[in-house]
């Protein structure tokens, strides 16, 4: 085997052996079908990447197409979320498609099934059918109605079509074989009632087809070549294929392709939750404010954030394809957004919990303006200007009264850097009457200023510390997050519910003091805050009163917590 042919993923492998076997490269096409039930979360992002990955590979069409078959969950709101999320990926697809374009045939195609004695309208109860179904040890029997005559069976359907009938009153179901081992194919259920409007065919269909029968076939429709699906899929296929060969009988003709069903493990993160229904508990309950809350593992939570698609889009090339499921840590996607704005985040410098800092002999009165890089990752970042004064704003725990030799930053009878600036020496403190110490008094070395070329200026001491002029500071929110949840696997715990393990602590909002510069910085600009981490500006961020929030620190404390 070739060096190229080993370092193909399993997809790619079948893709290059269909090719091999005659299949024109012409004919490939993928597709990715989100359900518009719910927003995107990072889970999804890997059948994202999947398909549209094999497009740009292969210079092949991706559709997206909708699976909306259920009205009632499915929502305007949702395709139009699901639509910029994968834009904003930086995906194209060629054709925007939905199910409900082809609810007109997959109805006709069901009446053919009903000729062929492969379908027919059962009348019992749900739980009687449950009943009948057998269990997975045991096979299932043939219901009362399986039988119905060909005639009885097309009139019924075209009542329930017609809205004749209340909900739960008639179902249509394939004509399989109830004692497969499969339970999947006693019988599945193709077409229920269901009097509800949907959000495109309006008050248009009262029966909607069930999701095993339209996801197949719509696949056909769209001449889908393979079929990209998550691992919990795989005992679907048998059905996949068996709806597909039987409306292929008869529409092989205008649909020459039959298409391929192939399944990988889905990606699963610790310390979340990937179920839609769960996350729309979270939304619902009001624990967050909204699908994009930025603790949320939804693509538009993470956007608002602060991550980048090139973060996510590396993530997900990272984890790979594969057939087995595991569990990725979620420390590997703040890696990578680490990473990515590492390159590409100028550097800012902010105070999140601040006290007052004095040079006693520098002149009252005066500032000076300090010439600082914005990126030392890319030279073409430029400079900026920050203004530097008498009193100052310092993080609370870069200053110690007293210190072991391990403390590197500022105390008494000690020198340290004040970044970009000067060199500092602590020489007293004032603490209010609980002991807490309310400002900070130092003097400075005049000839130290960073880069003024003096010897004074190369002078080395062991620690920098950041800062924020007072007179020039701006008060900005900083929404500081920490993981949704305290415990690595929240929805695995059969005797807890997932909402016991929210961890208390994962939204704190402060007030912080930044360097002027970030005065004009728009919503979603993202910046390092020097030694804090990354942070942007939040979509709740106005020109009087800017709003960040906390993307990642700058290394992961959680492993220290474990």
């Amino acid at each position: 085997m070739s060096e190229e042919k080993k370092s193909l993923n399993f997809i790619e492998q079948i893709i290059e052996e269909d090719l091999a076997n005659g299949m024109s490269k012409d004919n490939l096409r993928f597709r990715f079908p989100p359900e518009p039930n719910g927003y995107l979360h990072i889970g999804h992002t890997k059948a994202i990447g999947i398909s549209f990955g094999l497009g740009e590979k292969y210079n092949a069409p991706v559709n997206l197409r909708f699976d909306d078959t259920n009205p009632a969950k499915e929502e305007q709101e949702y395709v139009d979320a699901i639509k910029r999320d994968v834009a904003w990926l930086g995906y194209q697809w060629e054709n925007e498609c939905y199910s409900s374009d082809y609810f007109q045939q997959l109805y006709d195609w069901a009446v053919q099934l009903i000729k062929d004695g492969k379908a027919y309208v059962d009348s019992q109860s749900s739980e009687a059918m449950a009943e009948q179904k057998g269990t997975p040890t045991q096979p299932g029997v043939a219901g009362p109605y399986r039988d119905r005559s060909i005639e009885e069976n097309l009139n019924l359907f075209q009542r329930m079509k017609n809205g004749e009938f209340d909900e739960g009153a008639h179902v249509l179901r394939a004509k399989i074989d109830m004692t497969s081992p499969n339970m999947l194919m006693r019988d599945p259920i193709m077409y229920r009632v269901l009097k509800k409007a949907h959000h495109r065919t309006g008050n248009d269909w009262v029966i909607y087809p069930m999701y095993d029968w339209t996801h197949g076939e719509s696949d056909y429709i769209e001449q889908i070549s393979h079929s990209l699906c998550s691992l919990e899929f795989k005992p679907h296929r048998e059905l996949y294929n068996w709806f597909r060969d039987n409306v292929y009988e008869y529409s092989q003709s205008e649909y020459p392709l039959p298409p391929k069903q192939r399944e990988f493990s889905r990606l699963n993160l610790s310390y979340t939750v990937m179920s839609k229904r769960k996350l729309m508990k979270l939304v619902e309950e009001g624990v967050v404010s909204g699908w994009d809350d930025p603790r949320m593992p939804t693509i538009s939570g993470l956007r608002r954030r602060g991550y980048t698609p090139a973060s996510i889009r590396s993530f997900v090339e990272t984890v790979g394809v594969s057939k087995r499921e595991n569990v990725i840590d979620v420390a590997l996607l703040e890696f990578k957004i680490r990473e990515d704005l590492n390159k590409t985040a100028n550097r800012v410098m902010a105070v999140l919990d601040p006290v007052k800092l004095v040079i006693t002999n520098y002149p009252e009165g005066e500032e000076e303006i300090l010439i600082a890089e914005n990126n030392p990752e890319n030279e073409n970042s430029g400079n900026r200007e920050v203004p530097f004064s008498r009193e100052l704003f310092i993080e609370r725990d870069d200053f110690k009264e007293e210190a072991n030799k391990k403390y590197f930053r500022l105390t008494l009878g000690k020198e340290v850097r004040l970044k970009n600036a000067y060199i500092i020496k602590g020489e007293s403190c004032i603490k209010d009457e609980n002991g807490n110490i309310i400002e900070i008094h130092c003097t400075y070395d005049p000839l130290s200023k960073s880069g003024s070329g003096t010897e004074e200026s190369k002078r080395k001491v062991k620690g920098t510390i950041h800062w924020v002029s007072t007179k020039h500071a701006v008060e900005a929110e900083v929404r500081v997050y920490d993981r949704l949840f305290s415990d690595e696997a929240p929805d695995s715990h059969k005797d807890k519910d997932f909402m016991e393990f929210l961890n208390p602590t994962s939204l704190e909002k402060i007030t912080a003091y930044v360097e002027p510069s970030l005065q004009s910085a728009n919503i979603g600009d993202r910046f390092q805050f020097q030694r804090l981490g990354y942070f942007n500006v939040d979509d709740d961020s106005t020109t009087n009163s800017l709003v960040f929030n906390k993307t990642v620190g700058l290394r992961d404390t959680w492993a220290k917590k474990k």
